[in-house]
């Protein structure tokens, strides 16, 4: 039986910048991964010129012609925002910088925003390219709700179609975890934490993804980020629950508004 759709709508945050083309491959490869319909996000007038470059690139893509193009006008990320919800986008792509300082990539104001307040889920890619490069290392942080479980067997279904080497599932642990911990069980937190985390990724059943399990000390996020660049991974999937976390990103994951380890998918 053929399975359904990860998302049905996927659109592009589209503007005629430097690395637009090589955020429409990306995009262009997701949607062929989810199985979803391709659109773009434009802010700015419509106008033949508008619409003529966008032919020129969809053509010189492979993608159809015809995409539907919405357009908006005003501040660029609150435009996004209002045609994502009018559109009833589901996925939304975009790129992930605005510029890097000491090396580091920090978020650019128009992603930032898309994290913390899009409706739907939100993938960002650091460097896209026009032959994107396969996503060989994925890193998945856990929580362990049903939300979770959900944004995993999509982490899985991706994985497996892109055919990863590696699915990373972790789990943060604080020292207020630790503090728990020896107080209701006296045992080592990890101990408790990867029974956990083993079950959890036991609960999705036979997969063809090799994955692996690990259990990160840290009080903040820079944690994640530290493990993403000791595996070098291409892919950080985070899940944010959509009654939980509206307008935010997890508690945990707050750094994520400024500084990104890797092309990032926010599942919501």
């Amino acid at each position: 039986m053929q399975e359904s759709p990860l998302y049905r709508r996927v659109a592009v945050a589209s503007t005629f910048s430097p690395r637009f083309e090589q955020v429409l491959a990306e995009a262009k490869r997701i949607c062929q991964r989810f199985g979803a319909e391709l659109s773009l996000i434009y802010v700015g007038e419509e106008c033949d010129d508008v619409a003529a470059r966008f032919r020129e690139t969809l053509t010189r893509l492979e993608l159809p012609g015809d995409s539907p193009i919405h357009y908006q006008s005003g501040d660029p990320a609150e435009a996004i925002l209002r045609a994502i919800d009018q559109n009833q986008i589901e996925l939304i792509v975009a790129g992930a910088l605005e510029k890097e300082v000491v090396l580091h990539p920090f978020l650019g104001n128009v992603a930032r925003r898309l994290l913390r307040d899009a409706s739907g889920s939100v993938m960002l890619f650091t460097r896209p390219e026009l032959e994107p490069r396969p996503l060989r290392n994925i890193v998945f942080v856990a929580e362990y709700t049903d939300h979770d479980r959900d944004a995993l067997r999509r982490a899985l279904r991706l994985a497996a179609s892109e055919k990863s080497e590696r699915l990373y599932v972790v789990r943060v642990i604080t020292t207020f975890d630790e503090a728990r911990a020896a107080r209701d069980s006296g045992r080592r937190p990890e101990q408790d934490e990867e029974e956990k985390l083993e079950q959890f990724v036991l609960s999705m059943g036979h997969t063809d993804v090799p994955i692996e399990i690990r259990c990160i000390r840290g009080n903040t996020g820079f944690a994640v980020a530290d493990f993403v660049k000791s595996v070098d991974a291409d892919l950080l999937v985070i899940p944010a629950d959509r009654e939980k976390n509206a307008g935010q990103l997890p508690p945990k994951l707050q750094w994520l508004a400024d500084v990104i380890p890797c092309n990032l998918w926010l599942i919501r």
